[in-house]
């Protein structure tokens, strides 16, 4: 697990960086400069851009991880990844034709009045951007160079945007100037990283076509759909809210999903470094080191997440506090109860470890896209049904309703298939220490003023939790860590 922690430890940091930006992007300064409206709008174009993304790199990046380690020369490794940049542009270029030749297909999306209809080209420019990004992504987590890829997909997007609403707010351009600027943005990164996976690792251009093509479209059109239905869940939420209900409250459940979102900040920094290490096992047919990839990802990203878990819920009434505080916006406040749920959601994901990352590299990925489509069609009943009932925090409801029953079907098949669980009896005992400091500070109120309520909680759950588990040796990566500091 060396190489996991060592930079996982530095993706932690930079995704944690990340979210500190992103939180000022999203708690005060998009909030404050740009308004609810148009930060509600960009939101909503954003998510409709995360949901065709998946459409654009058809499931390649995912291919690329699997089937690398799988390539017995040099020459085939150097076909995939050639590969891997032409097959998207075969599904781009079509579908970018048919929807501006045919105006029947974004009446389909988009209703006459939304403003989000004006902005096609941010939604198809950022979801090709992206898409290519995480092309090229794949290139380097396969050479095991994740900490530059991590910090330009988590860190530098924030820190565009504190420059860019910086000028919106100086004047420099309007509304539609920022939507430019931030279509270049996303371009720059995706430079920067074209630049560096080709200094990493360089292929060869034989234009011939992996030897294995047909097995590899066809796990690609598996990893599409399956994709294409896991960000329908992900983001459909904000775009039905934009049309169901109005722009500024996708702002508000904007705000509310980031707060809980910053539980999944461990997840992502691990699976980053073990995609391609759980593949290996499965090439290998090493299913010792599969489950030991399993179980030890599930308890450190559960007892991490755990931690996030309580001190963001033991903290929400001094978090409404200072939210009106920052915004002077009732509406922000409104979707606090959205915190708990996602919050419920994130950390249960999180427990689950490298469980996705499994299904996704074995035999058994079909399943993925029963799943997925499963998922994606009870998300689109059940947001339909819960926004125009709850409003903006019935999509929460919908999101956590979802993804438990879902996730729960995966963990039924990893057993039933491989014989594998991620849990063990130290997480039922992560478990306990969780729902302990929960129900013991969630009603504490200290009577100081919230930031400084916020930091004194948080400090004291933060000793106690760590305390309690390093004495009782929750887990082996986490203790040695601490004895590393102490030894500094």
């Amino acid at each position: 697990m060396g190489i996991i922690a060592r930079q996982s430890f530095y993706n932690v940091l930079s995704i944690l960086f990340a979210f500190a930006l992103g939180g000022l992007n999203t708690i005060v300064f998009y909030p404050r400069i740009m308004g609810p409206e148009f930060h509600g709008l960009l939101v909503a174009m954003l998510a409709n851009s995360n949901i065709i993304q998946p459409i654009f790199s058809y499931g390649i990046q995912f291919s690329i991880i699997k089937f690398y380690s799988a390539c017995k020369t040099k020459k085939e490794q150097d076909n995939l990844l050639v590969f891997s940049v032409l097959l998207p542009l075969l599904v781009i270029l079509p579908l970018i034709v048919s929807v501006y030749q045919f105006e029947f297909i974004s009446n389909y999306f988009f209703k006459e009045d939304s403003p989000a209809r004006s902005f096609l080209y941010l939604i198809f420019s950022v979801a090709i951007a992206t898409a290519y990004f995480e092309v090229f992504y794949s290139w380097l987590r396969i050479q095991k160079k994740t900490v530059l890829g991590n910090f330009l997909k988590e860190v530098y997007q924030r820190i565009m945007i504190i420059v860019l609403l910086s000028f919106y707010f100086l004047g420099w351009f309007g509304f539609d100037g920022f939507v430019i600027a931030l279509i270049v943005g996303y371009y720059l990164r995706l430079l920067l990283i074209v630049s560096y996976a080709l200094w990493v690792y360089s292929p060869t251009i034989n234009w011939e076509l992996p030897t294995n093509t047909k097995v590899v479209l066809r796990y690609c059109s598996y990893i599409f759909l399956t994709g294409f239905s896991a960000s329908i869940i992900l983001d459909l939420d904000k775009s039905m809210i934009e049309q169901i209900l109005k722009p500024e409250y996708v702002s508000f459940y904007t705000v509310a999903i980031f707060i809980a979102a910053v539980i999944d900040a461990p997840s992502r920094a691990m699976v980053q470094i073990v995609s391609p290490l759980v593949a290996e096992a499965i090439n290998s047919d090493n299913k010792n080191r599969l489950e030991q990839l399993l179980k030890k990802s599930s308890l450190n990203l559960f007892f991490v997440s755990g931690l996030l878990f309580v001190l963001i819920t033991t903290n929400l009434d001094d978090i409404y506090r200072l939210i009106q505080f920052l915004n002077k916006e009732n509406g922000y406040a409104a979707g606090l109860p959205i915190i708990l749920l996602i919050s419920i959601t994130k950390l249960f994901s999180a427990s689950l470890g490298c469980l996705n990352n499994i299904i996704t590299n074995s035999e058994y990925y079909r399943y993925l896209l029963l799943f997925s489509l499963g998922a994606a069609s009870l998300a689109v009943v059940l947001n339909i049904k819960f926004i125009t009932t709850y409003g903006f925090i019935g999509a929460a409801m919908a999101t956590l309703v979802v993804v438990i029953i879902f996730n729960l079907l995966k963990v039924f098949l990893v057993y039933y298939k491989l014989k594998i669980q991620p849990f063990t009896q130290k997480s039922f005992w992560v478990l306990i220490l969780i729902a302990t400091l929960y129900f013991i500070f969630e009603n504490l109120i200290l009577p100081i003023e919230p930031l400084f309520s916020i930091v004194a909680k948080s400090s004291l759950i933060t000793i106690l939790y760590l305390a309690i588990s390093y004495f009782l040796k929750f887990s082996e990566e986490v203790n040695a860590f601490i004895n590393r500091f102490i030894k500094k």
